[in-house]
């Protein structure tokens, strides 16, 4: 059958810089024009549609999360449920869902939310100019996320740079060596801490993720338990880190957009709308368990596709005006948080946590913040996006 199908196209110029600075320009383009393209220094083949991005993620027996080429496995020095399908994905998916749970979010989780974003943002000095990203966004998702896990010991700087260093490995598509000797301190760290806590919360069990894990009555494997801790660290901290500093930043840019927010409350709407735009996690690998096609082009086993959330975010088939932040959008059938089996397990704390009760809290403290200078904002990521800094005036 492939060999009747068009070969995909090779591209060579597009670059891993490019990409970490500014990948929409390239995305918009190659929706148009080469929706099915294999980026020669990324490695994979890039899908830019969204019909074609859900149909992978949907579709885990053809397209496998296993993926033995990804930079994953030596940033976490562990073959994580991220890169696992089937019964052993839903097996280590499963052994801390009760963690996280709507239930327990509600009951455990909710109240403690809203006592550290009161917390949080009562630090915060009225009338200055801040960096609400150093000064807010990071630090609370880090707090938040070190009781969830069940490591409430890790200062939020230690969980802020865990994060980052396992996110730059992650996203080494590269292969340069300086972010896995980082992530390689970072490891020996986590599993340090890890494994202190663990014989804590054995003898004083609570709701946390790793209490969960560590006193189920059959237990995962314990490389296992510190892979789960170390994948939440890795992804529990960006999401609504850059959720939160890219939704003050699409706010503050639309100023009728913020008052008309600020009348109706409807933080739900922004907070979706916000993950759209700028999706935290903009793409995945999946391996090729069968020679298949996409859009008439040959597609052979083993090869790696690559779905671009980020782009099929913006896709004009489904989106109008797509590249603007528009909370009032009709239709928002986003796939920031993915879909299928490997479907974000974070993704009820992200929308509790930002869209519920952080900009609530963060927007009644300070209904008239202002973004004095939208132009030093700087966006970077190609794996992982968001802003790294955030210059507001606190009125």
């Amino acid at each position: 059958m492939l060999k009747t199908l068009e070969r995909v196209p090779l591209d060579d110029a597009i670059t891993f810089d490019q990409l970490t600075l500014d990948p929409y320009p390239i995305y918009k383009r190659l929706r148009a024009e080469a929706p099915v393209l294999k980026v020669e220094q990324i490695g994979r083949i890039f899908l830019t549609k969204a019909d074609d991005t859900k149909l992978v993620k949907d579709n885990p027996v053809l397209f496998s999360s296993d993926d033995p080429k990804t930079p994953m496995e030596p940033a976490f020095r562990a073959h994580t449920l991220m890169r696992k399908d089937g019964p052993e994905h839903m097996a280590e998916r499963m052994a801390m869902a009760r963690s996280l749970s709507p239930k327990t979010i509600t009951q455990v989780w909710a109240p403690l939310y809203r006592q550290l974003a009161e917390d949080y943002v009562g630090r915060l000095p009225r009338g200055e100019t801040v960096d609400l990203f150093s000064e807010l966004c990071g630090p609370i998702a880090a707090r938040i996320l070190a009781h969830i896990l069940g490591i409430p010991d890790a200062s939020d700087e230690e969980m802020q740079r865990w994060s980052q260093t396992l996110i730059d490995g992650a996203g080494n598509f590269a292969w340069r060596p300086e972010p896995f000797e980082r992530t390689d301190i970072a490891n020996a760290e986590m599993n340090a801490h890890i494994e202190a806590m663990a014989g804590t919360l054995k003898a004083e069990p609570d709701a946390s993720a790793l209490s969960v894990m560590v006193n189920a009555e059959n237990p995962i494997p314990w490389s296992q338990i510190v892979a789960n801790i170390k994948i939440a660290i890795g992804g529990g901290i960006n999401e609504p880190r850059d959720a939160l500093a890219t939704i003050v930043y699409g706010l503050l840019t639309e100023p009728e957009q913020f008052e008309e927010v600020k009348r109706q409350e409807n933080w739900g709407a922004v907070f979706e709308e916000g993950v759209r735009w700028v999706a935290p996690i903009q793409a995945s690998s999946r391996l090729v368990t069968e020679d298949t096609e996409i859009r008439g082009f040959a597609i052979p086993k083993g090869e790696t596709v690559m779905t671009i959330q980020a782009s099929a975010n913006h896709d004009e088939e489904v989106f109008d005006h797509g590249e603007r932040f528009d909370v009032f959008r009709k239709k928002n059938p986003h796939q920031a948080f993915g879909s299928g089996p490997h479907h974000c397990a974070g993704a009820h704390i992200a929308r509790r946590t930002v869209g519920q009760i952080m900009l609530p809290v963060l927007f009644d403290r300070f209904p008239n913040m202002t973004l004095p200078d939208p132009s030093v904002v700087k966006w970077r990521g190609f794996g992982f996006r968001g802003p790294i800094n955030m210059p507001v005036t606190l009125n």
